[in-house]
């Protein structure tokens, strides 16, 4: 693709990378095959290649954000699918977070829809905030009766819309909390690592069982297990809000602390068991390229991280009971595979320890959880999670297994099949309890 920015313009950092990745663009369209708004809308401006000429036009005229480049902006998952599938290796995560920036910075948005982000951009990456919030929501579910219902799906959702959609995704109850941050699990017998595990912000609300079934399967397997007592939301959330600034904090904190842990008694990894996470925590590196404290840090925190599943690959588990016949859809996150190019491995190590595994039909379009999609656009975003239960239902499982507690939430609202996170299934395969048992 064609560009034409000045060298002025060329001397920003952000924009000699966006001119980069607009340039490597052909115009061939194979994106629009594999992108869920695409597929689902027809709409050539909510696909990669549409959403690409807007950007572009937006940097290279410097022009305030329009409403309808919003409007198609705001409707990219960040799926990264386009990225999975394109020959020419446009990398559409850097520009599109880039066009979200300068949305945030640049757009006024209606009131009320300032006011819901700046609640979640406030609340989610704050368990202790979350977690009231989540009660409360609970307490205000019998509510969804008196909103006035849907008509239809909706490409342009209202604010009541939204809070229907916020409080259907309420729990009906919360686990008790896990392990506290700055605990240390022991290696059972002899050490053979020491890593730093991620704690997570919804997850650790929503589901400690996760990170628990990971602190057993490590320790199992003689790895001592660190909650680093400083750390803080990874900034996903509001990065991919165009909040760079909270974001980028966040991101300085984290490898301060991780930084921090590793000079005072080692880490082989840190280990991620939220692959939306695993993601941006792999891109603190590029994050923080121009930052000259941070970013030589920034790109050895990045080279530390690691999805839960790719250490386990290196550790050689040793099953304690084979989980034979228990058949299990695989869930495919799109961070996962997509964003992290992780495809194989989840499969494997299931495969390798009992189960039967299945790979689910159209496993590479988006569930539609995407951080805060599914409240922001519940229309597209449900839309995606019927398609996607409806193609897990074809395979006929016992269980549902993903890497991403965002698509688990998603799923399982749609589902009576237990969903359950990979690490919980070879803790259980391992010597751990059976999923759901506790």
């Amino acid at each position: 693709m064609k560009t034409e920015f000045s060298l002025a313009q060329l001397a920003d950092p952000d924009v000699a990378v966006a001119d980069k990745i607009l340039r490597a663009c052909v115009h061939c369209g194979f994106c629009t095959a594999t992108c869920p708004t695409y597929v689902l809308l027809g709409d050539e401006l909510d696909s990669p290649r549409g959403r690409i000429y807007l950007i572009r036009e937006m940097l290279e005229k410097e022009k305030p954000p329009t409403h309808e480049v919003v409007k198609h902006i705001d409707r990219c998952l960040s799926c990264l699918a386009c990225m999975t599938t394109c020959p020419s290796g446009v990398h559409y995560m850097h520009l599109v977070d880039q066009a979200r920036v300068r949305i945030e910075k640049q757009y006024k948005r209606p009131l009320s829809e300032r006011l819901l982000r700046e609640v979640l951009g406030f609340v989610l990456p704050r368990p202790t905030a979350f977690r009231a919030a989540t009660r409360l929501g609970r307490l205000a579910r019998p509510l969804l009766a008196l909103l006035p219902a849907p008509k239809g799906h909706q490409a342009n959702p209202t604010l009541l819309r939204r809070i229907r959609a916020m409080l259907a995704l309420s729990p009906s109850r919360l686990p008790a909390p896990g392990p506290a941050a700055g605990s240390v699990f022991p290696a059972q017998g002899e050490r053979r690592g020491r890593v730093a595990l991620l704690q997570g912000c919804a997850q650790q609300v929503l589901a400690p069982r996760i990170s628990q079934a990971a602190i057993n399967v490590l320790t199992r397997h003689g790895i001592e297990v660190v909650l680093v007592a400083d750390e803080q939301c990874c900034g996903a959330l509001t990065h991919h809000m165009g909040r760079d600034d909270d974001a980028l904090a966040r991101a300085r904190a984290n490898v301060a602390a991780w930084t921090a842990e590793a000079e005072r008694g080692g880490l082989d990894a840190i280990v991620i068991t939220t692959s939306g996470c695993g993601t941006v925590i792999k891109d603190y590196g590029h994050m923080l390229r121009t930052d000259r404290d941070f970013a030589a840090p920034a790109a050895k925190v990045s080279a530390l991280a690691k999805d839960i599943t790719e250490y386990l690959a290196g550790l050689e588990l040793k099953p304690c009971q084979q989980q034979s016949g228990v058949v299990i859809a695989y869930h495919s996150a799109c961070s996962l595979q997509h964003g992290q190019k992780i495809t194989a491995l989840p499969k494997d190590l299931l495969s390798k320890n009992g189960f039967v595994v299945k790979d689910v039909p159209e496993s590479h379009l988006c569930c539609g959880s995407a951080g805060t999609y599914n409240i922001l656009q519940p229309d597209i975003a449900s839309q995606l999670r019927d398609r996607k239960i409806a193609n897990i239902a074809s395979v006929k499982p016992d269980m549902i297994a993903a890497g991403n507690i965002g698509c688990m939430v998603q799923i399982a609202g749609g589902t009576s099949v237990p969903v359950v996170h990979t690490i919980e299934l070879l803790d259980w395969a391992t010597g751990g309890p059976r999923p759901g048992s506790e």
